[in-house]
Parts: structure tokens; sequence; C-alpha cells
């Protein structure tokens, strides 16, 4: 299966990880987004999306307070994945938080994660009380160390992601990932600048909500009555990527789902894994994408989707349903 170089670092990736943030157990500031999850069935989770070929997993502090940490290297531990064997990605939460505290609580989340080292650790939001440099600084204190290996960044604009970058390259580094919202129905990166300075500055482009928080899977569509069981800060939620299970977004995003479907007969595949193959390919080795799972089947439907070769025209229709939703 193709690996990806994670920007100009030496760590190599499968194109889709799972994104952990549901693995939160309904602790923590963000616990309203997700139902609870067991760890059996975080385990089951785990062992789909390693056995169809996803090979990294992309977690946080603020989900849970560290406990999406905890219960993802719990369930590494029971499947006996040993250290290393896999890529592990977590984030520093800024939020009213100095540069300073990153050294300090390092071993809190290395605590959490149980002997899994961190491949990647990045800075989740640009809102803490120091500059970008001295936050880079600290970052690059700890690849010094031997505490990381690599430094990122989620939520970056391009301005940004180049001060980042700058201050990493003064400590001989590179800025090795941004992480942000990229799919279908947003693709934001493509006028704001970000997709450029990435590919400028040889940094991968990690998309979160790939799937539009389900919406790309066509389920609310088919019966829009799903969306009551979602938790109601989650189903009340709404962007400009789309992410309304509002009747009347329902209806906008319809033919582009009724696009995907179409792909889908084609390839034997669902309308998901047509989302994330198209993410996956349109925009060349730049970009990978961390869909989450709350089923053991949605994982391994997610991680199918790396081996299906979408045909230029269909690459080519996809994009324009998705340009004509977009105009709508």
């Amino acid at each position: 299966m193709e690996r990806r170089r994670l920007g100009q670092t030496d760590v190599t990736i499968s194109p889709i990880g799972l994104g952990c943030w549901q693995f939160s157990q309904g602790r923590g500031i963000t616990a309203g987004m997700w139902a609870v999850i067991d760890q059996a069935t975080i385990g089951r989770i785990v062992a789909a999306a390693l056995a169809g070929g996803v090979d990294w997993f992309d977690t946080a502090q603020v989900y849970g307070n560290g406990r999406s940490e905890q219960t993802l290297a719990t369930a590494l531990h029971d499947l006996g994945v040993r250290p290393g064997a896999v890529v592990l990605a977590t984030k520093w939460l800024p939020i009213l938080r100095r540069a300073s505290n990153i050294a300090r609580t390092i071993d809190v989340r290395l605590s959490c994660l149980q002997g899994y080292p961190i491949d990647l650790y990045q800075v989740h939001q640009p809102w803490s009380l120091s500059s970008i440099g001295e936050q880079m600084r600290a970052m690059a204190g700890l690849v010094h160390e031997g505490r990381i290996r690599a430094v990122g960044v989620s939520n970056f604009s391009a301005v940004q992601m180049e001060r980042a970058s700058a201050a990493l390259q003064s400590e001989a580094l590179p800025l090795a990932s941004n992480q942000v919202q990229i799919s279908l129905l947003d693709r934001r990166i493509e006028t704001n600048g970000v997709l450029e300075a990435a590919t400028r500055l040889g940094v991968t482009l990690i998309a979160y909500s790939p799937l539009a928080q389900g919406l790309l899977s066509g389920r609310f569509h088919d019966d829009p009555s799903q969306t009551r069981t979602l938790p109601r800060v989650r189903r009340l939620s709404f962007s400009p990527a789309g992410r309304s299970y509002r009747p009347e977004n329902l209806a906008r995003t319809r033919p582009l789902i009724d696009e995907l479907r179409q792909v889908a007969t084609t390839h034997d595949a669902t309308p998901s894994q047509i989302a994330l193959a198209w993410l996956i390919t349109h925009y060349g080795d730049t970009v990978v994408a961390i869909p989450g799972a709350t089923r053991f089947e949605q994982a391994a439907d997610n991680a199918a989707a790396m081996r299906i070769e979408l045909a230029h025209d269909e690459l080519a229709r996809l994009g324009e349903a998705s340009e004509r939703v977009a105009r709508g």
C-alpha cells in the first residue's frame, strides 16, 4: 500500500489515518459531540483500522482531557501493537497558555499514551498567549531532546504556517503538517492560500472532518430522521463546510451525494469511500485524511477507500459537483 512522507520529515504514513476525537468517552469540554464508546468497542475500531492498512492515529489533549489518548493506547496494548509500530499524533492545547507549558506538560501526554511515543506533536489552535515563534521553539526543544519526533500545527492560516515554518527552520527543523478542515464540501484551502503555502513549504495537510461529519455518507439524505440520533451539540452545528443536518442543507448537498453514489456503483463502493478516495487523490501527496469512526464497520469502510483508484473523469465529475454545490 502506498505510504506518504509527512512533510519533509522521515515519518511515513498511510494516506488515511484514524481520527480519535470520538474516543473521549463523554469527558472534557468537547464531550457533547459524541456518544460514549466503551473500551471494547474502541478496541474493535482500532483493530479494524489496522487490518485495513491504517498505520497512524490522531488524538489530542482536549479530547476528554487525555481520555482519548488513554483509550487509544489501551486498545493498541490490548491488540499487541508494540510502541513504534504505528505512528501516533497528538496535540497541545494552547488556550490561555504560554509556550512554556509545552515542555511542562509533555510528560502528561506521554503518560496518557502509556509508552507509545509521540511521532507528531501539534499546536491545536493558533490561540496561545505566546507568539508562534515561541511555541515553535518550545516544540523544537522537545524534538532535540528526543521527546517527540516531528512538529505540526492545526487550524493555522497560510500566514501562520509561514511563521511557524520560518521559526522551525531557524532550529534546523521542518514544519511537518497543518491539520485543517477539508472535504468535498469544504475546499477553502484552494482559495485562502493554505494549499499554495503547504505545497511551497513541503507541508502535509491533514484533513479533518473529511466526510463533513458524516454528511457525505448520504445516510442523512436517505433518512433525515437519523439526525435525531446524533448528540444535540453536533446536530445543531453549522459551518461553511456544509456540516448542517437541517433539511435545507440536505437539499442543497443532495446533487453531490447523487454523484458520489453513481461513482460508488462503478467501484462497488460506498459514497463515503468515494469521497475519501477523491480527497487523497485530487490533491496528490499533499493531503491525507483522518476520518473518525464510532463503529468498527466504519473504520473498515474508511480504510478500504485507500484501495480505490478513481479515473480522471470521475475526479473531475466529483470536483465539478462539489463546486456547483458551493455556488448554490
